[in-house]
């Protein structure tokens, strides 16, 4: 079991400007002690949309043409964290351990979007 949380930061350049949103997700592994927590960080960049508000949503992450997840979203979290463990990610390490977010969101839109299809008959 996983206690996780979303949140939205920049980091300001030389001219005090506040550059690079991203969001991080952490999971942390319950109950506590049982391994470290797991960081998935989405930093914006070219291509890729990671809104501090209006007009997307608050959680949003996601390729200008192409995957997207809400990240505030239980089922979005849970097919990050099972691509996450699919990559090689071992729950039991005990340090912190931070994985580029854009490297899990196509495989994890991709489970998000079989889970919502209807089963074939």
């Amino acid at each position: 079991m996983y206690m996780w949380s979303m949140r939205h930061s920049h980091h300001m350049d030389a001219g005090g400007r506040s550059v690079d949103c991203r969001h991080t997700l952490t999971l942390s592994p319950q109950p506590a002690g049982t391994g470290g927590p797991l960081r998935i960080v989405f930093a914006s960049g070219p291509g890729r949309y990671v809104p501090g508000g209006a007009p997307l949503g608050s959680g949003d992450v996601g390729f200008v043409r192409g995957a997207g997840l809400n990240l505030h979203e239980p089922g979005a979290v849970r097919a990050l964290l099972d691509a996450a463990l699919a990559g090689g990610w071992q729950p039991e390490e005990r340090g912190a351990v931070e994985i580029d977010g854009w490297s899990l969101l196509e495989p994890a839109a991709t489970a998000r979007a079989e889970d919502a299809s209807p089963e074939s008959p």
